[in-house]
């Protein structure tokens, strides 16, 4: 078993071109910003005793959702009983006007008895940025998780539900939340939807104010608050905690961030050499993986030194003029050596593999995730197919369980029923995204990380990485917290054997929850 490995403070001082499939598209259309004022959904109290004033008249597929759940429920983890409540319902966001412009679906567990004041709450939210919350939800920190079968982790098929020993349940109070236009929060108005809520400020304003309103109408508001989001919910707890401050009066204690995108531009592997070099670390740390050589005893020490190779050699070279003839052969083969891709497909590409092209994911007959550089099924398209039609085996196989699987789990245990269809990935939403910041053709999160942990001195920045992932590699985690200057000791960086789904191997999920568990009592 590999323990995670973790680059905190101190130690940072020492020395797809889309990588991200739900997020390639970069949408720079206009959306105009629209404030939020909400209140809370109808209780689930049968009609004749509410008065029908009372309740905001729905249309269309928002006038489907059942009223709010509340379920009672006691549990063992790690030997611990806890009694606890589970709410599954809607919050409702309304635009100046008072008009409702979104039901924004939650699923809230607060444990019996315990003192809100002293009791963490933590916020969850997914990426994509057209993600729904089921991934963290059923994957990492709910009190039920979906188990893939033993041996076999991309068999989606026969994935079932059961409890889950490392909910972070124990340690927080925890509300997830489904990003308008994914899983069953529905905007009220789909013609307007994309310039209400699809772009990084529209969608940290909403985010804000229901976490706000949850807060407010749970009587939570001087709970340690927490902000946990995968993947561009790195990005959006960025922006939400700095919404919550600005918009909503509400400073953040920490923020939880899983496999994060922390800056586009980063990412931009097509466009940015310092981007193609962040991932290489996380191909050669697969090739390790793959070739048994990646020992915990040894795994701190040849993760340094593939980051240190990336960010001297490699990029050095990229940033320089081209090599030809013998010195670009070496170069190639070199990168192919660290990389343990084909030096044909290294050489095609000039020493910058694209990490989602088919004829970099394909070896062997096997079709490598973008998402897990260790993982591979069989290659529905051996001969060569263009990159669109090559399906990721993670983003379209078994990571599609988490959808029917969480429509199960909210029936059966929630007792929340809907005939609606979970939104689990929404590529409308995607493709409406708008990237832009505040005069920004796209929005840079680095700075706005920089001013919180200087404007809020005891704030944490917990970060979590799969040795694997090609999408947000951990490299790239790294460079970003090495670059902080002011609250560096106050990140914590924690690496762990798997990919952007690192909970799905039961070692890491076991190893994060116990992390996480430090990081919520300091």
């Amino acid at each position: 078993m590999f323990p995670s490995v973790l680059f905190n403070g101190s130690f940072l001082r020492r020395k797809s071109r889309a990588p991200i499939a739900l997020t390639a598209l970069l949408c720079l259309s206009a959306a105009p910003y629209a404030s939020y004022a909400a209140t809370p959904s109808p209780k689930a109290t049968p009609a004749a005793e509410t008065p029908k004033e009372a309740q905001p008249v729905f249309q269309g597929t928002a006038a489907l959702l059942p009223d709010d759940a509340v379920t009672h429920h006691t549990d063992t983890f790690a030997g611990r009983k806890i009694s606890y409540t589970a709410k599954a319902g809607t919050l409702i966001l309304r635009d100046d006007a008072g008009k409702p412009t979104a039901r924004m679906f939650y699923v809230a567990y607060t444990q019996d008895g315990a003192d809100p004041a002293r009791r963490p709450v933590s916020f969850f939210f997914n990426g994509g940025p057209g993600a729904a919350t089921a991934y963290l939800h059923l994957g990492a920190a709910g009190p039920t998780m979906l188990s893939f079968p033993s041996g076999n982790p991309t068999d989606g098929a026969n994935a079932h539900l059961a409890p889950n020993p490392d909910s972070w349940l124990p340690e927080t109070d925890m509300v997830f939340l489904d990003a308008p236009g994914t899983g069953w929060s529905i905007p009220t108005d789909a013609k307007t939807a994309d310039k209400t809520f699809y772009g990084v400020k529209q969608d940290a304003r909403a985010f804000a104010k229901t976490i706000q309103l949850w807060a407010s109408t749970n009587k939570r508001l001087a709970s340690p608050r927490y902000l946990v989001g995968e993947s561009y919910g790195g990005i959006r707890s960025i922006e939400v905690a700095e919404a919550l401050a600005q918009q909503q009066n509400l400073l953040v204690n920490g923020i939880v961030m899983i496999s994060p995108a922390l800056d586009m531009q980063l990412l931009a592997t097509g466009d940015n050499i310092l981007a193609s070099a962040l991932i290489l670390p996380s191909y050669e740390a697969s090739r390790l993986a793959m070739q048994h050589k990646l020992s915990p005893d040894t795994v701190g020490h040849q993760l340094d030194e593939a980051y240190h190779y990336a960010l001297g050699p490699y990029l050095s070279t990229l940033a320089n003029t081209p090599p030809t003839g013998d010195a670009a052969h070496d170069f190639y083969d070199d990168v192919a050596t660290h990389s343990g891709l084909p030096l044909d497909v290294i050489t095609k590409e000039r020493g910058i593999p694209a990490p989602s092209a088919h004829d970099v994911r394909s070896r062997d007959g096997r079709l490598y995730s973008l998402y897990d550089g260790t993982l591979s099924v069989a290659d529905p398209f051996p001969e060569g197919v263009d990159n669109s039609d090559s399906p990721d085996p993670v983003l379209s196989g078994f990571g599609r369980a988490y959808g029917t699987a969480f429509e199960q789990y909210a029936a059966t245990t929630l007792n929340f029923h809907t005939d609606l269809s979970y939104e689990l990935l929404s590529m409308k939403v995607n493709g409406a995204w708008d990237y832009r910041g505040d005069g920004e053709l796209i929005a840079r999160q680095i700075p706005v990380l920089r001013r919180l942990l200087a404007l809020n001195p005891t704030l944490r920045v917990f970060i979590a990485n799969g040795y694997y992932d090609l999408a947000c590699p951990f490299a790239s985690s790294r460079w970003v917290a090495e670059h902080i200057p002011v609250g560096r000791n106050r990140i914590g960086l924690h690496l762990y054997p798997g990919g952007h789904m690192l909970y799905t191997r039961p070692e890491s999920k076991a190893a994060l929850a116990r992390d996480v568990k430090a990081f919520l009592s300091p």
